[in-house]
C-alpha cells in the first residue's frame, strides 16, 4: 500500500449501524492498528463485535478487520481521540456521527460536553440524511449539530450514492463531502479518498442535505410503482419528475441548481430509487402490496428516513410555496390517507404541464450572459 492509498489520520466513528460500521471496515483496512475506532451505545453489541469479528444485524457476512478497535464508552472514545489526534503527525483527527437524525443532536452534544472546539486538524462530519420539522420550524442534520454543539468545529457533511454493504467489500463508490467551509471540505476529500472510494468537494451544503432527505421519499414512490408493476418507463418518469420536485424547492431555499446534477442529489436519487438494498424503496414495494406501514418498518430492522422526513418536505414545500406533488403523494400514503393505487392514479392524472421550469431555468442562469 503506498502512501497516498493509507488513511492518515485518527479517526472516531460514533454508531455501529450499516453505515457506520461500513465506514470504520473501510477506513481501517487502510490504517494502522487503534488508528480507527468504532463505538456503539449497547455494550452487549460491543462484547458481540469484539467476539465474533462481524456485525450480524447490520452488516451481516462482513469481518471487521483486525486494526479496529471497538468502544461501549463514549467519553472515554473522545478523549482517546483527542490523545490520538494530537499525537499525530501533523495534528488532527475526524469524528463521524453515524447515527439516524434523531440521534444526531445529542451525540453532537456530548462531543463538545467531552472535549470542548476542536483542536488543531480536527474535524467533525455527519452520515445522517433528513429533514425534521419541530412545530413551525424546519432543521437539516447540519442545523442540528450546530444547534447541539457548545464549541466551534469544521464540519461537513459525507453523503451520496453509498449502500453500506457495497462499501464494506471494497466496492468502487464516489461521495461528497459537503460543507460551508470549502477549504475543509476539500481537506476532507484528500483524507477520505481511496481504497475504491473517490470523493468530491462541495460547498452547496444545503442542497446536498436537500437531496439527501428527498431522494428518500422519491425511493418510496418508486417502490410502489415497481410493486404495482407499472414497469420501467413509469419508474424513469417518477423519478425524472422527482427531481424536478427537488430542484424546485433547492432553488426556493437558496441552494444552487447545479448541484441537482451532482452525487448528493442525482446519484443518490438513481441508487436509492432502483437498488435492491434500498430500505426506503423496500417500503414502497411492501405498501404496493398492501402491507401494513409498521409491519414494514419491524421487518425491516433498520431505520428508513423517507418515512420520517415525508411530512417534514412537505410542510417545508407547502411554506415555501414550491408544489411537490409525488412528496405529497408518498405523505397521503404513509399517513393512511391513499391507497398505492389511488396515489400513483392520482398523479397520472394531474393536468399536463410545460415540462420545463422557467424558475430553474432563470436561477441557474449566469446574470452576464443576457
Amino acid at each position: 500500500m503506498t502512501v497516498s492509498e493509507r488513511f492518515s489520520v485518527p479517526a472516531l466513528i460514533l454508531g455501529a449501524g450499516a453505515w457506520g460500521t461500513a465506514l470504520a471496515v473501510h477506513w481501517s483496512k487502510r490504517a494502522q492498528p487503534g488508528q480507527v475506532a468504532l463505538w456503539a451505545r449497547r455494550p452487549e453489541l460491543i462484547t458481540e463485535l469484539a467476539d465474533t469479528r462481524l456485525n450480524q444485524r447490520y452488516l451481516p457476512g462482513i469481518g471487521l478487520p483486525d486494526a479496529l478497535e471497538l468502544s461501549a464508552d463514549l467519553r472515554l472514545s473522545l478523549l482517546a481521540f483527542r490523545e490520538r489526534s494530537q499525537r499525530s503527525n501533523p495534528p488532527g483527527g475526524l469524528i463521524a456521527l453515524a447515527c439516524p437524525v434523531a440521534g444526531l443532536s445529542q451525540l453532537a452534544a456530548q462531543v463538545t460536553e467531552t472535549l470542548g472546539p476542536a483542536k488543531p486538524g480536527e474535524g467533525l462530519i455527519w452520515l445522517s440524511k433528513g429533514l425534521v420539522q419541530d412545530n413551525e420550524a424546519f432543521y437539516w442534520p447540519s442545523d442540528l449539530v450546530r444547534r447541539a454543539m457548545k464549541a466551534d468545529w469544521p464540519m461537513a457533511a459525507l453523503t451520496g450514492p453509498s449502500f453500506a454493504m457495497e462499501v464494506a467489500k471494497g466496492l468502487p463508490c464516489a461521495l461528497t463531502a459537503a460543507s460551508t467551509d470549502l477549504a475543509f471540505a476539500r481537506r476532507l476529500a484528500r483524507i477520505c479518498h481511496g481504497g475504491g472510494m473517490r470523493i468530491y468537494a462541495s460547498d452547496d451544503l444545503l442542497g446536498a442535505e436537500l437531496g439527501g432527505a428527498v431522494k428518500n421519499i422519491m425511493a418510496i414512490a418508486a417502490g410502489v410503482a415497481d410493486g404495482l408493476g407499472l414497469g420501467a418507463n413509469a419508474r424513469a418518469a417518477l423519478l425524472t419528475r422527482g427531481l424536478a420536485e427537488t430542484a424546485r424547492l433547492a432553488v426556493a431555499l437558496g441552494a444552487r441548481p447545479e448541484s441537482m446534477l451532482g452525487l448528493a442529489v442525482l446519484g443518490d436519487l438513481v441508487l436509492t430509487a432502483t437498488g435492491d438494498l434500498s430500505r426506503n424503496r423496500r417500503v414502497g414495494l411492501g405498501l404496493a402490496k398492501g402491507e401494513p406501514l409498521q409491519r414494514i418498518l419491524t421487518g425491516l430492522g433498520h431505520v428508513a428516513e423517507g418515512v420520517n422526513a415525508a411530512k417534514a418536505v412537505a410542510g417545508l414545500a407547502q411554506r415555501c410555496e414550491v408544489d411537490m406533488p409525488i412528496v405529497q403523494a408518498v405523505c397521503q400514503l404513509l399517513c393512511g390517507e391513499r391507497s398505492a393505487k389511488a396515489m400513483l392514479s392520482e398523479l397520472l392524472s394531474r393536468d399536463p404541464v410545460d415540462e420545463l421550469d422557467a424558475s430553474i431555468a432563470e436561477a441557474g442562469k449566469d446574470p452576464g450572459t443576457g
